[in-house]
């Protein structure tokens, strides 16, 4: 297992702001995408943005203009800025990457264990 560690969860008020992070770390070639999805209480979990080694990203439309994803390769981590948060924003952001281990083998997909947002006035 290639551990997906997350940071930078917790509590902030509607308009303010958090930065997550995600390292992966072990025996890793290289890692194709990396992401974070989200879900709230009750609901399922969705995209909420995506970015390929090359640097190209998607962002759920909820959160454009708001959230920024980017990603350091030579540290195999991934971060979420997120600005303006609002209260629809309160879930638990799991970290996604899909990963191989040796040049020939198939990328592999990994989760984190989730790291609590909560936007609460």
């Amino acid at each position: 297992q290639v551990p997906l560690v997350e940071s930078g969860g917790g509590l902030a008020q509607p308009g303010g702001s958090l930065r997550l992070s995600c390292a992966a770390s072990g025996s890793i070639f290289s890692i194709n995408v990396m992401g974070w999805y989200r879900q709230g209480t009750g609901k399922e979990r969705e995209l909420v943005a995506s970015i390929y080694s090359g640097g190209s990203a998607n962002y759920a439309d909820s959160v454009k203009g708001r959230f920024t994803i980017a990603r350091d390769n030579a540290k195999n981590t991934v971060y979420l800025q997120m600005n303006n948060l609002q209260l629809e924003d309160t879930a638990v952001y799991y970290c996604n990457a899909e990963i191989n281990h040796s040049p020939y083998a198939q990328y592999i997909n990994y989760w984190g264990k989730g790291t609590l947002v909560t936007v609460s006035s």
